[in-house]
């Protein structure tokens, strides 16, 4: 990736936060690389070197700032919306295929050969995909060494290293600081057992009400809930179940995690993320859509709308073929017979296979939309139809259109929701309909289409808006 070197510049001397985690300043003279807004004085442009990626500094020899821990900054919002074979990998490594799988894995995933997707990797990132693995894992491990107090050994490989001799050289490496050194800083305070607290950084602004507006009305008993300016759910995750506490804060969302397997922290971070879009551009979404003069008074009061994402794909299908054409309550009730009674804890919605295994007496809802469901699950749990964020989008929308009973407006809602597209639009849908015509737009499906035109590549957030305004 080609770095601009007066911009990088000109963000680092203004310390603007806005480019926390687009790219990450080295200083060759102190050996640390910082994220752009660190409060450190600016260095001299003489001693600067600029990465695309954390993991690209610290092959380059650099390791974190203390002081504004880079590795901690938000995401790109770049990986976060690229449909590309790289912005896929970013997700899947995110996700801690790497980890799982290895590389062959991750190779096996995308359909490249290893050799192919480091080499692609390398030219955006300066980086392969083992080295931002590392990069991912020394994060992890921070974070469990200061929040947890977890043995260092069992830190080791519940982070995903090989090895206590790797884990120790690889954070005495990012950090200069060994483990316990790191833990001496900041001791771990004493929590129960699986239990995770860390707050996840996000470009402001965020519009905490909309997202927690939006995911109360539809949250399943049992599954989710939302508890004032809280909202907690269940995960189901590769090594285990896990529940989460989520409360927006400035700059930062609290996250609480109580995982059954510390090997889960990663990827339930990165669901956790993506569930509430934290590594999308606000700045870049509100430009775009601000242009249009209808959408202009909306965007002033309410700032950072973001698309609420999903944790599980499968999941997010299931409730979008169950919302066709019925409201959100009655889609909330629909789901909720499904899911049977509620317990006392909240627990992950059940796995494709598991609903495809259902009786005929579980689906309280007309034989077409039972079917579609059951088809629905069989391909996802065949591993015939891909729904996660690494996902190829045209392919998995073409092959959602193949399934009985699903038409355009449910491939669109999946796309946004599960698989992250941000330019979806729903011309079709009534409460996109209501919602333009409250803000003085053409609302027919066809003339609603072409006005949406102007706000490519962001659809997606302008649908949320309608919906708003509906």
């Amino acid at each position: 990736m080609e770095l601009d070197f007066e911009r990088c510049y000109r963000a680092v001397d203004s310390r603007d936060q806005r480019f926390d985690g687009w790219f990450y300043t080295a200083v060759r003279t102190t050996g640390i690389y910082c994220r752009p807004s660190c409060p450190a004085v600016t260095p001299k442009r003489e001693n600067v070197t600029f990465f695309p990626s954390a993991a690209a500094a610290q092959r380059g020899g650099f390791r974190a700032c203390r002081r504004c821990r880079p590795d901690a900054a938000p995401g790109s919002p770049e990986w976060d919306v690229r449909a590309d074979v790289v912005g896929r990998a970013m997700r899947l490594i995110g996700d801690g295929v790497v980890d799982r799988e290895g590389v062959p894995g991750l190779a096996s995933r995308l359909g490249y050969t290893e050799r192919h997707l480091h080499r692609m990797l390398t030219a955006e990132l300066g980086a392969g995909p083992l080295a931002l693995a590392r990069a991912q894992r020394a994060q992890t491990a921070r974070i469990l060494i200061e929040t947890t107090g977890l043995g260092l050994a069992e830190i080791a490989f519940a982070s995903g290293f090989g090895s206590v001799r790797q884990f120790n050289d690889t954070i005495q490496e990012v950090y200069a600081r060994s483990p316990s050194g790191l833990r001496e800083r900041r001791p771990a305070r004493h929590v129960e057992t699986g239990t995770i607290s860390l707050r996840l950084a996000y470009r402001a602004p965020l519009h905490a009400g909309a997202l927690l507006d939006f995911l109360g009305a539809r949250a399943l008993p049992g599954v989710e809930e939302r508890d004032g300016a809280t909202y907690r759910r269940g995960l189901n995750l590769p090594h285990g179940s896990a529940t989460v506490a989520l409360t927006p804060a400035d700059r930062f969302v609290s996250a609480t995690l109580r995982l059954a397997d510390v090997r889960d922290l990663a990827p339930a971070v990165a669901r956790c993320r993506r569930l509430f879009d934290l590594d999308a551009d606000p700045v870049a979404v509100d430009g775009t859509l601000g242009a249009d003069p209808a959408l202009t008074a909306q965007i002033k009061t309410e700032p950072g709308v973001r698309v609420p994402r999903a944790v599980d794909g499968f999941e997010m299908a299931v409730r979008a073929i169950v919302g066709q054409q019925v409201s959100v309550a009655g889609a909330r009730t629909t789901l909720s017979r499904l899911l049977g009674p509620a317990g006392p804890e909240l627990r992950g919605f059940p796995a494709a296979a598991t609903v495809a295994a259902l009786p005929d007496e579980a689906f309280r809802m007309p034989a077409a939309r039972r079917a579609t469901i059951r088809a629905l699950a069989e391909a996802v749990a065949d591993g015939k139809l891909d729904l996660e964020p690494g996902a190829d989008r045209e392919e998995s929308v073409a092959r959602l259109l193949e399934l009985p009973g699903v038409g355009a407006w449910t491939a669109g809602y999946v796309a946004m929701r599960a698989i992250g597209d941000p330019d979806v639009f729903l011309p079709t849908d009534v409460a996109v309909q209501r919602g333009a015509s409250a803000l003085g737009m053409p609302h027919s499906p066809k003339a609603l289409e072409a006005h949406a035109e102007r706000w490519r590549p962001w659809r997606s957030y302008a649908l949320m808006r309608l919906w708003r305004s509906a």
